[in-house]
């Protein structure tokens, strides 16, 4: 670990702090905030990291990449050390068999993208956890056809307005392609290596590697999840 920032500051101590007095996510927007005003802590912390590959785990709460510019904050600062950033959003794959639960955590993902502005990768965790039938009925989530969602689903949306809202907003991710899911089982070496090797190439990691424009990246993508399904189908 190059840098806890819990040497910084911690959510315990914000929270028992009598003067603030805050609970668990008033302590942890506070700890955010310390920790953009005190972004030397972290350039010390790093040091020298010329070529290394550096994993940032942020909070989970949406909140900070919706509601605050804090991540935002941490990215332009990354960026001006000359760090090419990429961001992995995690979605856990057992909220997102339902349609509607899909759609939410699309909107999610997207969220997060307009916010921090930069290249993201999206994906499904704890695939392992799924029964068969879900690995399944999961997979067309991962490249969707946002109309055919909104057909399998019209006995749900009993109110007109509703209706009319969910194909604007299936229009939009549909029309403009922004998010896709990856799939991530962490008892198979090949779905880890796909993921990372995405990674990779949106950030364009090793100076050695041969440059890879954004459509073989797709292409390679396709095969990759296609041959991941086409295994579990198997067993």
């Amino acid at each position: 670990v190059a840098a806890d920032i819990r040497e910084l500051i911690e959510v315990d101590d914000v929270m028992e702090d009598e003067s603030l007095r805050f609970g668990p996510n008033g302590g942890l927007v506070f700890c955010m905030e310390y920790f953009a005003n005190n972004f030397s802590w972290l350039e010390e912390s790093l040091g020298h990291v010329e070529d290394d590959y550096v994993l940032f785990d942020c909070p989970g709460q949406i909140e900070l990449y919706t509601h605050l510019p804090v991540m935002k904050q941490l990215v332009e600062q990354l960026q001006q050390w000359e760090f090419r950033v990429c961001g992995v959003f995690l979605v856990d794959s057992q909220f997102m068999v339902e349609s509607f639960k899909f759609i939410s955590g699309i909107l999610a993902a997207l969220s997060a993208m307009i916010s921090l502005e930069i290249p993201q990768i999206n994906v499904m965790t704890k695939m392992d956890l799924l029964s068969k039938k879900a690995k399944k009925e999961i997979e067309k989530y991962l490249d969707p056809d946002m109309y055919s969602m909104i057909e399998d689903s019209t006995d749900i949306l009993k109110s007109k307005r509703f209706k009319k809202l969910t194909k604007s907003i299936c229009g939009l991710i549909d029309d403009y392609g922004m998010v896709r899911f990856l799939p991530l089982d962490r008892s198979d070496e090949e779905s880890i290596n796909i993921i990372l090797q995405h990674i990779d190439f949106t950030i364009q990691y090793g100076e050695d590697l041969e440059f890879k424009e954004p459509k073989e990246c797709e292409e390679d993508k396709s095969a990759l999840v296609d041959e991941y399904f086409q295994d579990h189908v198997d067993e």
